[in-house]
Formats: structure tokens, sequence, C-alpha cells
């Protein structure tokens, strides 16, 4: 299915729109279940930096942003510039693959996008570099931990892309079944060896840092990345079926009607 320029272009608004209610969505989650945790952490972490001053160890720092804006304004800000952003790249993914991954529809084809995107871009990159609470980590290696982490995205999209090239032209030789299998396969491999290779995260979470409390932040991490990716597939989904559907309406032959023929008297 080919798309027009203003087909894509309203498509992209359609994502954007998408990541906007997806992104509302993740900020109540990450407001309601990641908060109490990262509260959690920040109290064990001041407890600590207290402990450390009271023995002339640490210097009281000013705080900049208080914490009731981080929680509030600061995440949701966060969270839906996150949602807009990758709403209108998924859009333009989901126009690219618009009748070239199957005859399925538009709802079909967001749903594959969406959760192609959230393993690619989230949870590969979550195994192997997980998301960690404050008082986790050296705060000196926060700038190496984000860059190995943004490597690991830009890796596991590159191998996706190079998979889904790869299954499109093995198809017409092994079927698509067999293709896809295939392609995936191989994705699998190279980014399990690439989990090898790159180097771990050093900073060894604390043997005093609840467990617990570290999980718990972690599952809300990527519980909110899922929510936000499921409500963007069903979203943009119906969004883009309304879009695409008078298109497939106006190529219907009209209905032809019968009309009364007067009798001669």
């Amino acid at each position: 299915m080919q798309t027009s320029t203003s087909t894509v272009r309203t498509l992209l608004v359609r994502g954007m729109l998408a990541g906007v209610v997806a992104g509302l969505l993740a900020f109540a989650l990450a407001y309601v279940v990641g908060e109490p945790s990262i509260d959690s952490s920040i109290a064990l972490e001041e407890s600590q930096a207290a402990s450390a001053h009271e023995h002339g160890q640490a210097e009281e720092e000013e705080e900049l942003v208080t914490r009731p804006v981080q929680s509030t304004f600061g995440l949701a800000t966060g969270v839906l510039v996150y949602g807009v952003a990758l709403g209108g790249i998924a859009s333009l993914a989901f126009a690219v693959c618009l009748g070239r991954v199957g005859r399925i529809r538009p709802r079909a084809t967001a749903a594959l996008v969406a959760g192609a995107a959230f393993t690619t871009v989230y949870l590969v990159p979550f195994l192997k570099y997980p998301a960690t609470p404050p008082a986790v980590g050296n705060p000196d290696t926060i700038g190496k931990r984000t860059t190995l982490f943004f490597l690991m995205i830009v890796l596991s999209v590159l191998v996706a892309v190079i998979a889904v090239i790869a299954g499109r032209r093995l198809a017409p030789t092994l079927g698509n079944w067999n293709a896809t299998v295939a392609a995936g396969g191989g994705y699998v491999v190279v980014m399990a060896v690439a989990c090898l290779l790159l180097p771990a995260n050093t900073d060894a979470v604390k043997e005093t840092f609840p467990a617990a409390l570290l999980w718990e932040f972690r599952l809300a991490s990527l519980g909110v990345q899922a929510l936000l990716w499921t409500a963007f597939g069903l979203i943009f989904g119906a969004l883009a079926e309304r879009v695409l559907r008078p298109a497939r309406a106006q190529d219907a032959p009209e209905p032809v009607t019968s009309t009364p023929v007067a009798r001669a008297g």
C-alpha cells in the first residue's frame, strides 16, 4: 500500500497525539507506582548523606529543583516529551511498514510497530542495563552508564532493522513464516552476543540497599514503558484506521442504483 505525503503527514500528527495520551497514562502510572519507590530511595540516600556529613565526609549541596516539582511537573514534562517524540517516530515507522509486512489491517500493523519499538528500544537494553533508583551506584559514573544504555538502544534498533530486511529477502525462498522465524532468531543471537561483549555495569548495587525496593523500582519502570507502548499501539491503531479507511472506501466501486422508467400511456 502506497501512502501519499499528505497521508504520512496526517499519520505523523495522529502519532504525536497518540503519544500525548499514552504519555498521560504513563505519567499517572509512574506517579502512583514509581514515585513511592523513588521517595524511599531518596530518603535512604539522604539518611546516608546525613550520616556521612556528621562524620565530616560529605558537604551539603543546594537543591536546585524541589522534590515536589520533580515528581509532578518535571515527571509529567519528561514523560509527555518522550511520548510525543517516540509517537512521531513510531508513526513514521508505521507508514513505512504499512502494506510491507503482509496483508494485515492498520490496527495490527500499529500493534506490531508498538511491540517492536518496546522490545528494541527499551526491553532488550533494560535486560543488559536495568534502571536503578537514587542511592544506587556512584553519581560520578552516571554519564558512563547513560552512554552504555543509549549505545545498547542504537545497537538493538540497528540489528532489528537488519533483521527485518533479511527476513523480507528470505521470504521468497523460505516462505513468510520461516523467514520471520529466521530473522527473529538472528536478532536474538546477535543481541545475546552483544550483551556478552559490551562492558557490564561496574556500579554494583550496595549490599545495604534493600533488594525489594530495587525490584519495585525496576518493575515500575518496566510497567510504565509497557503501558506507554501498549496505549500508543491501541490509540494510534484506531486513529490510523480512521485515516486510512476513506482511501479504501473511495477505491470501492459505487453501487448501481436503478431508476424507475415511466410507462408510456
